[in-house]
């Protein structure tokens, strides 16, 4: 078997991984060289893969236990992962900045996205580099941030009367509220295996930054979310079918961008359990990085 490719798409973020079956059983030398892209590169593809829900489950599950969304309809095959259908009667919740599920002590490592149904033309998805975004800001407020901790919270993402909750239902959507009340992460994260700092405040999900007051902190939020969407940041992904993104959630962003409605646009997600996440400066004494 030809040994697997790594092409880069952008000097900031973004690789193609070519030369791989995902539907094989994969020896641990082929995951840590995937793992090792997705360090490197921040969000890998893969084309041209045909694999059943279990064996796209499997394959994110060798990368960590998998998180099961409190809201969006699973996959009945394979549980731990969910639907993402949208259409005319069901538009994208998605077209935002956002990392997702930072609603929740230990957000996610990363998910591994397979597209099963796509539109005719557009239906993309942008992923823009965390890394990248904190270090092009001057070093005064470099260090200003990283001594921040900011309040994300559930219903800021996923609102009583939004969407997705209408979807589900308002006997899951309370219970999904009352069950995730808002949490408190750095604002500038360092990466647990490479050591790197990025931002980690998200439109989707943070609500606020601790210890400033209100006006402040939407002022300061605000200029970082319109800061994350530099091109310079970013990679824009046109899928084709049966293409797979895996990203890594603890230093990216993404965006499904929004502009192929009424046609139909269908995807299966396995979101992979992270860690907590911390700040260097004020990591408890029992925390590691792996690239020291």
């Amino acid at each position: 078997m030809p040994r697997p490719t790594v092409t880069p798409l952008t000097p900031s973020i973004g690789a193609v991984i070519g030369n791989i079956d995902l539907s094989q059983a994969l020896d641990d030398e082929l995951i840590a060289g995937i793992r090792a892209a997705l360090l490197k590169h921040k969000v890998v593809f893969f084309e041209d893969q045909h694999i059943s829900a279990v064996q796209h489950r499997d394959f994110a599950a060798r990368f960590g236990g998998l998180h099961t969304h409190p809201l969006y309809p699973g996959v009945p095959e394979a549980p731990e992962m969910f639907v993402l259908d949208n259409h005319a009667s069901n538009p994208t919740d998605n077209d935002a900045w956002h990392t997702d599920v930072t609603f929740i002590e230990t957000p996610p490592l990363g998910a591994v996205l397979y597209a099963k149904l796509l539109p005719e033309n557009g239906g993309d998805t942008c992923w823009a580099n965390m890394q990248a975004a904190y270090e092009a800001l001057s070093k005064p407020l470099q260090k200003f941030l990283s001594e921040l901790d900011a309040v994300h919270d559930f219903n800021r993402g996923f609102p009583q009367a939004g969407q997705v909750a209408k979807q589900a239902g308002k006997d899951k959507a309370e219970k999904a509220r009352e069950e995730h009340p808002p949490v408190i992460h750095p604002v500038v994260r360092t990466h647990p295996e490479t050591g790197a700092d990025g931002l980690f405040v998200n439109y989707g999900f943070t609500d606020r930054i601790k210890g400033l007051r209100r006006n402040e902190s939407d002022a300061l939020l605000n200029m970082l979310f319109v800061h994350v969407q530099k091109p310079e940041f970013q990679v824009r992904w046109k899928w084709k079918p049966n293409a797979i993104a895996f990203w890594d959630n603890r230093i990216t962003q993404h965006y499904a961008v929004n502009d192929y409605l009424p046609a139909r646009r269908v995807m299966h997600r396995a979101t992979i359990i992270g860690d907590r996440p911390f700040n260097r400066a004020r990591r408890p004494a029992d925390v590691k990085i792996a690239a020291e």
